[in-house]
């Protein structure tokens, strides 16, 4: 699992990259609450919430921005960070399963939108699966 914050005039990219497509959606995951909190998601923290996902989309790319935009809401809504995640039902274009969080104060950055601009989830040919995600903030 690979995660690199790109420059961006008005935004923060990041390219992420894993051996899986879930270690991939993890990868953002983790980075996007690095993002949320510097950080954050490298440290140990106490597990005090989690949640249920179910998310489906057209094809993978679309999954990513979706799940990672249920994961970018149910931090505002419920004041946490998610960094670990467990999927059950996990595919190219469906996932079923649970995030884990821990409670926060505050953010050090806000995230207002997960964006499609730039996304393309795709298998290299060293079958790593890659992307560049795009957040507007």
């Amino acid at each position: 699992m690979k995660i690199q914050y790109l420059p961006h005039t008005a935004d923060v990219r990041m390219r992420i990259s894993g051996s899986t497509l879930e270690e991939l959606f993890k990868a953002g995951m983790i980075g996007m609450g690095n993002i949320l909190k510097e950080g954050f998601c490298n440290k140990n923290n106490p597990i005090d919430n989690k949640k249920e996902i179910d998310i489906q989309a057209v094809d993978q790319t679309c999954l990513l921005i979706d799940f990672l935009s249920e994961i970018l809401s149910l931090c505002y809504v419920e004041k946490s960070i998610y960094c670990k995640g467990e999927f059950p039902v996990f595919t190219a274009t469906k996932i079923v399963g649970t995030i884990y969080g821990t409670h926060i104060n505050n953010l050090d950055e806000e995230i207002k939108a997960v964006t499609y601009h730039e996304a393309q989830v795709r298998c290299k040919s060293d079958n790593q699966w890659e992307t560049i995600v795009v957040f507007d903030i």
